[in-house]
């Protein structure tokens, strides 16, 4: 695949988006790309005083940008319910979701507010009780489109069903991976039971890589200064947060994707590297797994579809 930068996005205009996490990294420049190529963009995060001085400046950046913020918190179900209703009673028809929040905690073991330990509380349940209560709006839209971001680190992890929330053995790194792995097997599944209920809607996977994100940066916060200072002369190594974001941009835009498909970074390891498709591995393409985190995800949140 040749080099594609976001200035070969198509024309978005008259497509609806929701970008969780909209505020900062990723998601900012998610949000940021779609708006400058005519989308309507719904920036769903968990402060929303942020997100309007973020919105303020994308409006700056780019003259008649469609940009309006709402709370979204993923780790709550109640703000996650009362978010979806907002977005579907306004917006029946829904082009895209860009799955795109995340955590990263370094520090003991914390849990979002309906028990579940944080970091796949949020990156994973919180999304697919969100995706479930926007599947009503994607399905009225011709050819939507669901993004779910995942991370290299996912290859590194294993889905514990009789430990999923890490209370026997808690480790930050690792619940960080396994949450992305969640992340991960839920965009394949999801695109199984689509293409199963014969939706015109698709899901697409994406990882960014290593890109210096604030994602680390947060998470650091709290370590001292030495830690920060670590932090970021390591991020000089690491591909910008463009470039980072190329990938799934390329899931939510390019023409000609299909669902299940899975982008990144084509150098070494993926690490960095132009956008390309990249295997499906091990318990992420696994259909057996996607049935048990399926059953899993709704007995927790208590969203069933599909």
């Amino acid at each position: 695949m040749p080099e594609w930068t976001a200035s070969e996005m198509p024309d978005q205009r008259g497509r609806v988006a929701v970008v969780t996490g909209a505020n900062s990294g990723l998601g900012l420049i998610t949000a940021t790309e779609l708006a400058r190529h005519g989308a309507r963009v719904v920036m769903a995060v968990r402060n929303a005083a942020a997100g309007e001085r973020v919105a303020a400046g994308i409006r700056e950046e780019v003259p008649g940008a469609e940009v309006e913020v709402r709370d979204l918190d993923l780790a709550s179900l109640a703000s996650v319910r009362a978010f979806a209703k907002g977005v579907t009673t306004d917006f029946p028809a829904l082009d895209l979701l860009v799955n795109n929040a995340g955590v990263l905690h370094l520090g003991p073991r914390r849990t979002t507010d309906d028990g579940f330990e944080a970091h796949i509380g949020v990156s994973a349940l919180g999304h697919f009780a969100l995706t479930g209560l926007l599947l009503g709006s994607l399905g009225r839209a011709d050819a939507s489109r669901v993004v779910s971001i995942s991370s290299i680190y996912h290859r590194t992890a294993r889905l514990d069903f009789d430990d999923l929330m890490m209370q026997r053995d808690f480790k930050p790194r690792q619940a960080y991976a396994r949450s992305k792995l969640a992340s991960t097997v839920f965009g394949f599944e999801l695109d199984r039971r689509l293409r199963a209920a014969g939706s015109s809607a698709i899901s697409v996977v994406a990882h960014p890589g290593i890109c210096r994100s604030n994602l680390s940066t947060r998470a650091y916060e709290e370590h001292g200064p030495v830690a920060r200072f670590i932090d970021r002369a390591t991020q000089l190594a690491f591909q910008s947060v463009e470039r980072g974001a190329r990938p799934q941009l390329y899931a939510a835009t390019a023409p000609g994707v299909r669902g299940g498909q899975f982008f990144g970074p084509a150098g070494k390891r993926q690490i960095r590297g132009p956008v390309t498709e990249v295997e499906r591995e091990g318990a992420a393409a696994d259909p057996a797994v996607g049935a048990q985190l399926w059953r899993a995800a709704e007995d927790l949140t208590d969203v069933t579809y599909l």
